[in-house]
């Protein structure tokens, strides 16, 4: 599915859309640049699984743990080279812990992504400066 949103707010929302279908287990691998709104659409992610505290990016922590009805751990990739070191940190473990895996800059750890994963890309829209274009693809949830 295709969608365009006009502001933070809205990429907010419809990652609330996306967290409330997900289950115990999925994983959610974002594709998109910096500033496009990766973090945007996963506080809305949290919220849609019932996560409570603020999401930030854990871009110098790798993974940041929020608990809720599902939990949600929130890994940035940025600064991995490889699955390699993905591994090295846990992600197996992380998989098996029963939460959602929101993974930004996934594409560093594509062979590292399970089958029935949830590809959200977002691009900057032609509409204007806040404008996205958020493309969903995969997983049991759509």
């Amino acid at each position: 599915m295709v969608y365009r949103t006009e502001s933070a707010a809205q990429t907010e929302a419809l990652g609330r859309e996306l967290g409330a279908k997900l289950r115990p287990g999925s994983v959610v691998a974002f594709r998109g640049g910096l500033g496009m709104g990766k973090t945007a659409f996963t506080r809305g992610l949290a919220q849609g699984l019932g996560c409570t505290g603020r999401v930030t990016s854990p871009t110098f922590t790798i993974v940041n743990e929020y608990r809720g009805n599902i939990p949600l751990f929130h890994f940035d990739m940025y600064r991995l080279d490889s699955s390699d070191a993905l591994f090295d940190i846990g992600w197996e473990d992380y998989l098996d812990r029963g939460g959602v895996c929101a993974v930004e800059w996934s594409e560093n750890v594509a062979d590292a992504m399970p089958d029935g994963t949830v590809y959200v890309t977002i691009q900057r829209a032609p509409e204007g400066e806040n404008a996205r274009k958020i493309t969903i693809t995969g997983g049991e949830a759509l």
